[in-house]
């Protein structure tokens, strides 16, 4: 049986020994791919940012924050009836507090702080990208290998009860954060019409290899457990496209 390794979207990034290859256990993660260039027929499809965003939840033992991340701009290839490409941007300046929504001193200083040298570093980074590299069907025997997190009231929700229902597609692809490109993979539903695209996802990340370090879980053994930050992001993608020149809306 093939096996995904999931990963998840925002805590740290570490550096790694010559030729040794980043690990985890949610999103698939590697060394970043070639991008091919779109074939001949493909299609562009602009990513409608008013309905597309990324979604977040980080957690701590003692609770979690979840919010959006704003989609500056994007576009994705169609050949066939099928995605086979595409580039989305991300907009770091634009991070938003769901849980939190209601209070806007408390939701000032959490974005304050995820927009901070501790977390993203927006000043020096302000997008982050996505590169599609290549998109296959899904095999529905792929397995999940899932993390052990530390075990507490609030720990993040684990890749197999963190996944898109009824995925169509395997998606791999560059994500560039804070400076740093992996390769990551994860299950996506995918449906394609002849005027609309679209593409949901969610998966996990490990932070912490995109160099995310603040709170770090791999000191809490010198720190009260109720202190660090889960190294683990769940992250959620959703993406709405209309084909150039079409005035269908989504």
């Amino acid at each position: 049986m093939k096996k995904i390794n999931l990963l998840l979207v925002m805590s740290a990034f570490a550096f790694f020994a010559c030729n040794q290859q980043p690990q985890g256990e949610n999103a698939e993660v590697s060394e970043a791919k070639d991008v091919q260039e779109a074939a001949v027929e493909a299609v562009s499809y602009s990513v409608d940012i008013a309905t597309s965003n990324t979604n977040w939840i980080g957690s701590k033992p003692v609770g979690k924050h979840s919010g959006t991340i704003a989609i500056s701009e994007g576009s994705l290839s169609v050949a066939a009836g099928e995605i086979t490409g595409g580039k989305v941007t991300i907009d770091m300046n634009n991070i938003a507090s769901i849980d939190m929504a209601d209070d806007a001193e408390m939701s000032g200083k959490l974005i304050g702080h995820l927009k901070s040298v501790d977390f993203f570093d927006v000043e020096n980074n302000p997008t982050a990208e996505f590169v599609i590299t290549s998109v296959e069907a899904y095999d529905a025997t792929d397995s999940v290998d899932v993390k052990e997190e530390f075990e507490s009231e609030f720990k993040p929700a684990s890749a197999n009860d963190f996944v898109v229902e009824n995925p169509t597609h395997k998606v791999t692809g560059n994500l560039t954060l804070r400076g740093t490109t992996l390769s990551i993979a994860f299950p996506a539903k995918i449906t394609v019409t002849e005027s609309t695209a679209s593409a949901e996802a969610k998966f996990n990340i490990d932070r912490t290899l995109w160099g995310v370090m603040y709170g770090d879980e791999a000191s809490a053994a010198d720190k009260a457990k109720d202190k660090f930050v889960y190294n683990t992001v769940n992250v959620g993608l959703s993406l709405n496209a209309n084909k150039e020149g079409s005035k269908t809306e989504m």
